[in-house]
């Protein structure tokens, strides 16, 4: 069905017949709860640092099992916030962190792969293109700094890629 079918079939309804539509999509489909729940609720901050401690979960278990590292686990959340339009701020402050703790995972590792600091590159090179497309990139300087000059003290591979993005901001 295309939009413009849907909207006209949209405004033909009468508003019990919609309201009622909308109720069995929410009953439904736990997306459109998952959208209800954080329009009428955002609560942020709270999002965040539940994604916050699982993305940590990831590279430091509690429970000694070995880590997993996977990036994929915050690129879920990221991806999910992004769909629910959450706050900028919010959204870049995790995308950073999914970056920090990474690196700070690497630090006490010695056979870190190639793959993993190009994929962790590549979620710094995203969060930094996110704050540029929101207009918030000065706020972040300062960590943005802060995790290439992480990856250059640890010597990663593709450290000069970090640098670059450096230079082209400073």
């Amino acid at each position: 069905m295309s939009k413009r079918a849907f909207k006209k079939y949209i405004k033909s309804l009468e508003k019990e017949d919609l309201e009622e539509q909308i109720m069995d999509l929410y009953n439904r489909f736990e997306d459109v709860k998952v959208f209800y729940n954080f329009v009428f609720n955002p609560n942020e901050e709270k999002l965040v640092n539940e994604a916050k401690f699982k993305i940590s979960k990831e590279y430091f278990p509690p429970n000694k099992r070995k880590a997993k590292a996977r990036r994929s686990v915050a690129h879920k959340y990221i991806k999910h916030f992004k769909k629910l339009e959450m706050e900028p701020h919010s959204l870049a402050d995790l995308m950073f962190y999914n970056v920090e703790i990474a690196q700070t995972f690497s630090a006490d590792k010695d056979n870190i792969t190639e793959a993993f600091e190009k994929s962790i590159f590549k979620s710094q090179e995203q969060a930094v293109n996110y704050v540029i497309e929101q207009g918030i990139l000065p706020e972040f300087l300062n960590r943005i700094q802060k995790i290439n000059a992480e990856a250059v003290s640890q010597n990663w591979s593709n450290s000069y890629l970090f640098e670059r993005i450096n230079d082209q901001f400073l």
